[in-house]
């Protein structure tokens, strides 16, 4: 029996933000269970027990544990299962280091990046029209925040700094879907966070799970 349960989607940023954490932990011991989202399989009366707002994904332990929300799922995982992508519970520091890092990308990247992503790659499949104006805004936030990025990685090799940490990961299927949607210029323009980039997509696990990613039809 699998140490737990992933119920996700393929194409799904969130998803993947939990795939690349159990790839870079060496983690295989769980079942992946994939969700249709244009069929609504993650609005069903089932799936809404695990998730009560319908998304993914979601985390259910041969414990009983449900547990939803990408970030939450990830440092659970990295916990208990001892990967090497958290600061030690007695180095307050790092781990306040940590906080902020994880804070800085779920309040200033993460929100712009998925406008750009849902604007030009979901309602692609939606068959509905962009909202340029959205779009703009967005690439205008980012292209902000990495300005301020590209100063601070001058001084440290990771975002939570010269270590490769949990919130490394949390960008990476976003910055990819920018790539995918013509906007990966935003992160190879600065020099800074274009080494930061390459060190993180080009770690082993990461290439190993994307690759297979590119054989699985989505």
């Amino acid at each position: 029996m699998p140490a737990f349960t992933l119920y996700g989607s393929r194409g799904s940023t969130n998803t993947d933000r939990v795939r690349l954490t159990l790839a870079e932990g060496g983690f295989t011991d769980y079942e992946l269970v994939l969700l249709d989202l244009h069929k609504g399989e993650q609005k069903s009366p089932e799936h809404k027990k695990r998730h009560p707002w319908g998304k993914v994904p979601v985390m259910t332990s041969a414990e009983g544990l449900v547990l939803h929300e990408s970030r939450a799922i990830c440092k659970y995982l990295a916990t208990k299962y001892d990967f090497p992508l958290l600061p030690l519970n007695t180095d307050v520091e790092k781990t306040a280091l940590f906080d902020q890092a994880q804070c800085v990308e779920t309040l200033y990247f993460a929100e712009p990046a998925g406008k750009i992503g849902f604007e030009k790659f979901v309602k692609k499949f939606m068959g509905l029209p962009t909202d340029e104006a959205v779009v703009s805004t967005a690439v205008q936030a980012l292209e902000g925040f990495f300005d301020v990025a590209e100063q601070l990685l001058q001084h440290k090799q990771y975002m939570a700094g010269d270590d490769f940490a949990l919130v490394d990961i949390y960008y990476i299927p976003l910055i990819n879907r920018l790539f995918a949607c013509g906007y990966g210029e935003i992160i190879v323009s600065r020099e800074a966070v274009s080494a930061w980039w390459d060190r993180c997509i080009n770690r082993p696990a990461i290439q190993k799970m994307l690759a297979a990613d590119k054989k699985t039809p989505r």
